[in-house]
C-alpha cells in the first residue's frame, strides 16, 4: 500500500492508519532525513525481529536504532548524562545516530548489546508520525543487493514496486536521498565519531 503523507496539514485519520499498522506489528517504509528507511514498532519484538531478518542484521552483533520525537522521550529509552543532551540539543533533529545505554524499557532483542542508536531526523513525516505514535520506531535503511543501483531508493513509487509486498506501507513523503547519517558513540569518555556521514557534529 503506497500513502502520501505531506509536510504539514495532514488529515489525523492517515496519521491514524499508519500508527494502526505500527501498533498491529506491522511494517512501513517512509522518508527522513537521509535515506527512505524501513521501520516498525519498537516496542514490538516480533515486528522488530521481522526487520533483523529482512535486514540479515544479529541484534547480538549489530546496534538497534530507533527514532523519537524529542529529547525527552530519548530519555525513557536511554541514559544521557549532562555533556551528551548537551551534545544531542545542539544536533537534533538532524541527521545523527547517537548511540547511547538503553534503557530496561526497551524489548529484551535490544539488550544484548546494552546499547541503542537514536535518531531523530530532521524529517517533518517521520516527526509526525513519531509524535502521533507516541512510542519509537525501529529504523533501519532500506536493504538492496551489492551492485545493485541504490538510486531506486529515492522513488517512493519504486520502492512500493519493490517492497509492496513485503510491508504493510509505503509511505510517500517526496524524493528521498542517498545520504547516510554521522553515527556518534556517546557511551565511552568523550564522543567518537563512528561513521562520517552527511552530519557535521557541532560541540
Amino acid at each position: 500500500m503506497l500513502i502520501k503523507v505531506y509536510d504539514k496539514n495532514n488529515a489525523p485519520e492517515v496519521l491514524d492508519s499508519v500508527a494502526a499498522i505500527l501498533e498491529s506489528g506491522g511494517l512501513i517504509i517512509y522518508p527522513t532525513d537521509t535515506m527512505y528507511a524501513i521501520g516498525c514498532h519498537a516496542l514490538k519484538e516480533r515486528a522488530v525481529e521481522k526487520i533483523c531478518r529482512l535486514k540479515d542484521i544479529d541484534p547480538r552483533k549489530n546496534h538497534l536504532a530507533i527514532i523519537c520525537y524529542d529529547l525527552s522521550t530519548i530519555s525513557h529509552y536511554a541514559r544521557m548524562d549532562n555533556p551528551t543532551f548537551k551534545l544531542m540539543k545542539k544536533n537534533l533533529p538532524g541527521p545523527f545516530t547517537f548511540i547511547l545505554e538503553g534503557t530496561s524499557r526497551l524489548p529484551k532483542i535490544f539488550r544484548s548489546r546494552k546499547e541503542v542508536g537514536i535518531r531523530m531526523p530532521d524529517h517533518p513525516v517521520i516527526s509526525q508520525i513519531a509524535e502521533h505514535l507516541d512510542a519509537p520506531i525501529l529504523t533501519a535503511t532500506i536493504p538492496y543487493d551489492e551492485g545493485e543501483d541504490p538510486g531506486y531508493a529515492t522513488d517512493p513509487e519504486l520502492i512500493e514496486e519493490r517492497w509492496g509486498n513485503v510491508v504493510d506501507m509505503v509511505i510517500d513523503g517526496g524524493p528521498g536521498r542517498l545520504d547516510s547519517s554521522t553515527v556518534v558513540d556517546c557511551t565511552a569518555s568523550g564522543f567518537a565519531i563512528l561513521r562520517q556521514g552527511t552530519g557535521i557534529l557541532k560541540f
